[in-house]
């Protein structure tokens, strides 16, 4: 079992880390915010004040933050951990960040000889509550095979390549996973424009080549309006950015993301980027002049 130090104790760092604390590893949580620290000390995640606690000791780091940025600075700014960490300590990066960014930070950490890993999940707070998740991974296979016991404690863990790799496979999921909202909501839009029970159509299309997994899941939801969180649209509209960067410098067409952004941009414009990502919904209410259902907005 493994000393284990983890920054990010959000919707899905909590679950994460209590999944690893259940395994039988030593965990040391940290949080800037009280409010996720009481969060998972709740859920039996030893957590601490400072990050500098958190990584005191640790043989391995998982982060799971919002964005680039966040990673960067936990790592290497200057009040980064990178600099406290002995020499061989394993840092698992568990965030949706550019795979260029993950591919410059490896090679920072390697510097410092320290192994590093992009490692990120998917699966939602479901998902990291189970410890099913789904785990995409970029790194030397030494790095990856260190890891293993770690990872396999929080869900399914697959090497995808070398560093960087991992964060490419998510753009990849990500995309489908916009698209297939924006399916999903405009089936649901066209059921009611033809007189139907969305619901009763729903059911009936989970019973046949078009079930899915975010059908299921976030169809009903969007059908009785019920858009509050569990991955927000801001964070969609970061990873199809990312996915559109990384596209772009690559010169890889990607018409249908354009568009599943250009959707879900017109939520950032209606200020309703804090609601979740199956929200894309009040797009086509809002287009078809339909008035949100009760329980749209809260979030």
């Amino acid at each position: 079992m493994a000393r284990i130090g983890f920054v990010g104790l959000g919707t899905m760092g909590a679950p994460m880390a209590a999944n690893l604390v259940k395994a039988g590893h030593a965990v040391r949580g940290f949080d800037r915010a009280e409010a996720a620290r009481a969060a998972a000390a709740a859920r039996g995640v030893p957590v601490v004040d400072d990050p500098a606690s958190a990584i005191e000791g640790a043989e391995a780091v998982l982060t799971m933050l919002p964005d680039t940025p966040d990673v960067e600075a936990v790592l290497l700014g200057p009040e980064g951990i990178a600099p406290h960490l002995a020499p061989g300590t394993l840092v698992i990066d568990t965030s949706s960040i550019a795979p260029t960014a993950a591919e410059r930070i490896a090679a920072e950490l390697a510097g410092r000889g320290l192994s590093f890993l992009d490692a990120p999940v998917t699966g939602g707070p479901g998902g990291a509550e189970a410890g099913t998740l789904g785990i995409m991974v970029g790194g030397t296979p030494e790095a990856f095979e260190r890891a293993r016991p770690i990872l396999e404690a929080i869900g399914r863990p697959r090497r995808m390549g070398p560093p960087g790799a991992g964060q490419a496979t998510k753009l990849c999921n990500q995309i489908v996973v916009a698209q297939h909202l924006v399916a999903v909501a405009e089936a649901i839009t066209l059921a009611r424009g033809l007189g139907l029970d969305p619901e009763a159509v729903l059911e009936v299309l989970l019973g046949g080549a078009a079930r899915s997994w975010l059908m299921e899941t976030f169809g009903r939801r969007m059908a009785q309006g019920e858009l509050a969180p569990a991955f927000r649209m801001a964070l969609m509209l970061k990873d199809l950015r990312l996915a559109q960067e990384a596209a772009f410098a690559r010169g890889v067409p990607l018409p249908a993301t354009a568009l599943a952004s250009s959707l879900m941009l017109a939520q950032q414009a209606a200020g309703e980027v804090g609601l979740g990502h199956h929200a894309v919904i009040r797009v086509f209410e809002r287009l078809t002049g339909r008035e949100p259902a009760s329980g749209a907005l809260e979030g």
